[in-house]
């Protein structure tokens, strides 16, 4: 049985059990919670291993083959373009479709939200280098002393011989553990979309986010179908571009119903090379990257979620300056979500709300309802973004041996 097929079965599973826990139980709560958690933890278990050795013998590769600079091309070009693409859609989309307003909340905020770059730099550079592999969810200290320790290996192969058999052997160990891992989350898949299943009913009992929500399914059909599609057809010429769509469909199933990009990461690395054909030199290092910083689902759903707050608070029309600035802001925010792999677009809107100010900090409480949804739909987008652009830097630097579908996990 393919693997989406059995996420499929257990997100199913997962929703139809809504329908026999009592869900006001508390008993029932607290397990569901445990439950949740613990799968959680559970999928994230086997990243830091195949992050950390992934990323050293594949930078060693790359240095070794004469593909750095390429490959660092690639992944900067694409990863900028599609973070700058889907804030503009969401912005544009956002100002071109008015939606409803929201009921207006007397709740005010107590406390600011804001992401200190200086902290996040010097997390990722600790006092020690063996501190980056205690990080629990945020991935960049350990991927960044993977490649280093890959960097150093390539500066002197012979000395490094030895090392680097051992980087190569405990990388493959480390993805051995990851399959298996990816394999038993479609048991932890059905607590998790029952979490959402939840969120989402109470979301629907609301009825005055239903709007919003129908865009942002718009939005990402839109992203998933048209856009994506057509840019791979564009810049790779490949006359089949939804069997990347195809092949993305158990890490946007993971990252939708979950909301984590760590757990999405997991299934994207393994469909990326299982799946795509794409090499590991080049599987080790995209995706992590593009899970770390490429957060342009992130960017559209705050564009989208602060203009309907504007619109809520405010009747005049929001000029172009205005809407210059919610697209920048939405864009570069999401490169700083980074250290959350959960709720980064919600704390986005926060600081977006804070730093507009004008009456409107306190405005991304009309919104603290729906977070969980509002997330997922980012966390979606986001695993559609690192499979396709991690495809078409595969087929840019040759790293990639192609298969037929019906290959695929």
């Amino acid at each position: 049985m393919k693997l989406w097929l059995k996420y499929v079965l257990g997100i199913i599973l997962g929703i139809a059990s809504v329908f026999i826990i009592p869900l006001d139980s508390p008993q029932a709560a607290a397990i569901l919670d445990f439950l949740t958690e613990i799968f959680t933890r559970f999928g994230r278990y086997a990243l830091l291993p195949v992050l950390f050795f992934g990323a050293g013998i594949a930078v060693f590769k790359l240095r070794d083959g004469g593909f750095m600079a390429l490959s660092a091309f690639w992944i900067f070009v694409t990863l900028v373009l599609s973070s700058a693409i889907l804030a503009a859609l969401g912005t544009v989309g956002a100002i071109l479709v008015k939606l409803p307003p929201l009921p207006i909340s007397a709740e005010r905020s107590i406390s600011e939200v804001s992401i200190s770059v200086k902290d996040l730099v010097m997390r990722v550079f600790p006092q020690s280098p063996f501190s980056a592999l205690l990080e629990g969810t945020f991935l960049l200290p350990c991927f960044v002393f993977g490649g280093a320790v890959g960097g150093a290996c390539a500066t002197d192969k012979t000395a490094s011989k030895q090392a680097v058999g051992v980087l190569e052997s405990f990388s493959c160990v480390a993805y051995s553990m990851l399959c298996f891992f990816s394999d038993m989350m479609t048991i932890g898949i059905m607590a998790l979309s029952c979490r959402w299943a939840i969120n989402f009913s109470s979301v629907l009992k609301a009825g005055v986010y239903m709007p919003l929500i129908v865009m942002l399914t718009v939005n990402l059909l839109l992203v998933a179908f048209v856009l994506y599609p057509l840019l791979l057809r564009l810049v790779c010429h490949d006359p089949r571009p939804y069997k990347v769509l195809y092949a993305s469909l158990c890490p946007f199933l993971t990252g939708f119903f979950t909301g984590d990009t760590n757990l999405t990461l997991l299934l994207s690395m393994r469909h990326g090379k299982d799946s795509l054909g794409i090499r590991r030199r080049m599987n080790a290092v995209s995706f992590p990257i593009y899970s770390i910083f490429a957060r342009g689902g992130s960017a559209l759903v705050t564009s989208i979620c602060f203009v309907t707050i504007l619109r809520t608070y405010s009747y005049l029309e929001i000029g172009f300056s205005t809407t210059l600035w919610i697209g920048v802001m939405s864009f570069l925010l999401s490169f700083v979500l980074c250290s959350f792999s959960t709720g980064g677009p919600f704390i986005a809107l926060t600081i977006m709300c804070t730093m507009y100010g004008r009456g409107f900090a306190s405005g991304f409480l009309l919104l603290r309802p729906a977070s969980a949804i509002i997330c997922a739909y980012a966390a979606g987008l986001d695993a559609l973004s690192a499979m396709f652009g991690s495809y078409i830097i595969a087929v840019k630097t040759g790293t990639i041996e192609h298969r037929a579908t019906k290959q695929f996990i």
